[in-house]
């Protein structure tokens, strides 16, 4: 395996963890998940986002689930690096 199949998926994890805050970001602004970019960030951050509303429930108006996804996702990018260093190493 070549390195730069290493640093796209390691870069892939940074994106989709970029387009998770950038989606939470939009929640603070009235009518922004409803423009075509808040829309397009919905399709693919939602599905990711929705298995972890259903364990995490909201603390009154604040949602705490976004922030144990990214965990998951810094941990699963930690572990994917790990396994693939050893494949390539």
């Amino acid at each position: 395996m070549d390195i730069s199949v290493f640093k796209t998926i390691d870069t892939l994890f940074l994106i989709y963890r970029y387009m998770i805050i950038a989606y939470i970001l939009l929640s603070w602004f009235p009518n922004a998940r409803e423009s075509s970019i808040g829309m397009l960030l919905s399709r693919l951050v939602e599905p990711y986002l929705s298995p972890f509303r259903r364990f995490v429930p909201p603390l009154g108006p604040i949602d705490f689930s976004p922030i144990v996804a990214l965990f998951a996702l810094i941990f699963l990018q930690q572990g994917v690096v790990y396994v693939l260093s050893l494949i390539m190493f």
